[in-house]
């Protein structure tokens, strides 16, 4: 009988996972990896393994892998209901997945997050904003994000209902988008995107984006040097690099209201990004599973980020 592996590692993005996996050898960590692109699955069957590591992206479909995203919630879903331990579970898989779910479950904590109206067809998000008025300029964003993708800044309903049109596959995958209010802010400061890890600040860095949405800290996708990144999300205009700083100053208040999100949407590993606005507001707007962790930042904290990750792994090994 084959001996079960300790961690099965569930990803989609074979570049994002090669530190982990490196790391994991490295520490002599048995595991296994399942590629959500091409993969099947009986429900009840045993696992082969002890514990499971969700790594799948929503930004999947836009490497063509759109089926990867609801073939691991439903994997995530059988494994818990048959008592297989899982990180970064169902729960936080289907919070990651929705940007409305996040609004909501930010606005019940009490905290502050960007105005938001969810809509399936323009002419109900233009009736949406007769009765309650928008402030313009605001971003159109998908429900099912990811590298910032399909993000634009428009600057009225009839803006929206150009953009549609004229590119109808914007859509998918899933037929629904939200008109999000736009929060000022001082952009050479940027945003600031904290790292948790078992309840607890891993580090936190903040992000220049000179006008750029996809602000993956993979340094595949937004490599070190300031080189353009092997990614799937061009910028939508000329613009430089994403800029990333060790941010050890940041404020006790933002890590604790990050502390009770991610335990709110039940992530064990995952990235909050929140921006101050002009009149000093922390605005909270995305939450993240999948985190995409970043070696140059940790290493000026002292550490390296997958290490900490197979430490946490180790810890939540079934004994």
């Amino acid at each position: 009988m084959t001996t079960p592996a300790d961690v099965l590692v569930l990803f989609e993005h074979p570049e994002w996972q090669k530190p982990l996996f490196a790391a994991l050898e490295r520490r002599r960590v048995r595991f296994s990896a399942l590629d959500l692109k091409e993969a099947a699955f009986e429900p009840g069957d045993p696992v082969p393994a002890r514990l499971v590591f969700n790594q799948a992206s929503p930004s999947a479909y836009v490497r063509g892998n759109a089926r990867a995203v609801p073939f691991a919630l439903g994997y995530l879903k059988a494994l818990e209901h048959s008592g297989v331990p899982v990180i970064n579970g169902a729960r936080a898989f289907a919070t990651e997945l929705s940007k409305t779910a996040q609004a909501a479950m930010i606005r019940r904590l009490g905290l502050r997050t960007p105005r938001s109206i969810a809509f399936n067809e323009v002419r109900a998000l233009e009736r949406a904003v007769q009765q309650q008025p928008f402030t313009w300029p605001a971003l159109l964003k998908p429900e099912q994000g990811g590298s910032g993708a399909r993000i634009e800044k428009v600057t009225s309903v009839d803006e929206v209902r150009a953009i549609l049109e004229k590119r109808p596959e914007l859509w998918w995958p899933d037929g629904l988008f939200l008109l999000q209010e736009y929060v000022p802010y001082d952009f050479e400061r940027g945003i600031v995107r904290m790292e948790f890890l078992g309840g607890e600040l891993l580090y936190a860095m903040r992000v220049v984006s000179h006008g750029r949405f996809n602000l993956c800290p993979s340094e595949v996708c937004n490599p070190v040097d300031g080189q353009e990144g092997a990614c799937e999300v061009p910028a939508a205009a000329p613009a430089p690099p994403v800029e990333f700083y060790a941010y050890p100053e940041i404020p006790a208040q933002a890590v604790e209201a990050g502390k009770r999100i991610a335990a709110a949407a039940g992530i064990d590993i995952g990235g909050i990004e929140y921006l101050e606005s002009s009149n000093g507001e922390l605005v909270f707007y995305d939450v993240n599973a999948n985190s995409n962790l970043r070696p140059a930042i940790a290493k000026e904290f002292g550490f390296d980020p997958f290490e900490r990750v197979v430490d946490y792994l180790v810890r939540r090994l079934p004994g």
